[in-house]
């Protein structure tokens, strides 16, 4: 053999052994969501689209993209949005509360003064455990949420404690949550507040206010709010509701919105959502920022249900589907600081998705006040990504 057809040889010999491997070169994405209906409101985007995930990041949002791929999720006739933000829950009150609402589609949550400085670790634990991320608001009230009230003793209103509580664990507690409802606070609500904002004011985080029949009235309590601070139950009937008896827009929650505090729902059990009140806010224009569940594992089985449901709700009262999903998405995001990069199906960002279904027919939805009302649909969750991974779907 000569030199040439020893060249010949071994170059041939290489090529056969190297191609075994590029047969089984790996594939592209590691998922892709296929045929749904691309519902994301950071992008102002509506439209039958594939979703390619690629190591935790969303890769590529197209029509018909190539089924390269190591799994690939149908879709078709359903939605996919960004992962849902709960801002206002109770989760971290049970072991499993992050997993249940992570299988309903909720790929990032707070939870909202559960426990005051006293407990705090209680939920910290929880929340740390958490496959999503999760973090917590402390109450001002040390003891956290009390049968009598969180600080009907304004002693519990304790600004040191809930700075210490904060110092202690910077990263997992976001913000301070003050009650101020006449059967939590009492004549202690503008004092309540004073003290939250107190507190929050040393690590320049938000006050998160929980209103709806308090003793005083908004216009008091409202220009403690600074910008990034969060209204919720801001559909809570009187006394002291967000609206005049004319049904108009108090002067002090349209300035509060101007300086950039945000509105949240907080849909709950008791004493936090009517249809009328929800109507006639809705009609005035003055639409929430975000929606939250205000979830417990007692919700799961009256009025909130799941997120998708407490969203369908606002479908029942005319609000554009594009409209509610941004209110659970991008906009929620917004909220938080650790959801900076999320709600949104951008390139680039991190892999949280909810597939949810749109079902048509007769559905029965609830306020706080025993009113049934029947819409014409509702969200379900179907599935859920987070990180680039599918998680169990609710059983």
């Amino acid at each position: 053999m000569n030199r040439r057809q020893f060249v010949w040889t071994a170059t041939v010999s290489a090529t056969a052994i190297r191609t075994p491997e590029l047969l089984a070169a790996p594939a592209k994405y590691d998922l892709i969501i296929k045929g749904g209906r691309v519902i994301d409101p950071s992008r102002k985007l509506d439209a039958i689209r594939d979703v390619a995930i690629a190591n935790g990041r969303i890769a590529s949002v197209a029509p018909n993209l190539p089924g390269d791929a190591t799994e690939m999720l149908d879709a078709r006739g359903k939605l996919v949005v960004p992962g849902l933000i709960d801002i206002h829950t109770h989760a971290t009150r049970a072991k499993d509360g992050p997993a249940l609402c992570l299988a309903d589609g909720v790929t990032g949550l707070i939870d909202a003064g559960s426990q005051g400085a006293d407990r705090i670790r209680e939920n910290i634990a929880v929340a740390q455990a958490a496959a999503q991320p999760c973090r917590v608001l402390v109450n001002i009230g040390r003891a956290g949420i009390l049968p009598e009230g969180d600080t009907m003793d304004l002693n519990h209103a304790d600004v040191a404690a809930a700075r210490e509580a904060i110092g202690n664990d910077r990263e997992m507690v976001v913000g301070v949550k003050a009650r101020l409802s006449r059967d939590v606070a009492g004549a202690n609500d503008f004092e309540v507040l004073r003290r939250a904002q107190e507190a929050a004011s040393a690590f320049h985080l938000p006050v998160m206010i929980h209103m709806g029949q308090t003793m005083s009235p908004l216009s008091r309590l409202f220009p403690l709010l600074k910008p990034g601070d969060i209204v919720t139950h801001m559909f809570a009937p009187p006394p002291n509701s967000i609206i005049d008896d004319a049904g108009k827009i108090l002067p002090e929650v349209q300035a509060a919105r101007r300086r950039g505090v945000r509105f949240d729902l907080g849909n709950g059990r008791i004493g936090h959502l009517r249809w009328d009140l929800a109507e006639t806010v809705l009609k005035a224009g003055f639409l929430p920022d975000t929606f939250s569940t205000d979830w417990t594992p007692e919700a799961r089985t009256t009025q909130v249900i799941d997120f998708p449901n407490v969203m369908s709700k606002f479908l029942l009262l005319g609000m554009p589907l594009d409209q509610v999903i941004a209110c659970a998405t991008v906009n929620a995001a917004r909220a938080f600081p650790v959801f900076r990069h999320k709600g949104t199906l951008k390139p680039g960002a991190p892999a949280d998705v909810a597939v949810l279904e749109l079902k048509e027919g007769a559905f029965e939805f609830e306020d706080n006040y025993g009113n049934k009302r029947t819409g014409r649909q509702r969200l379900f969750p179907s599935a859920t990504v987070l990180a680039g991974k599918r998680v169990a779907s609710r059983g």
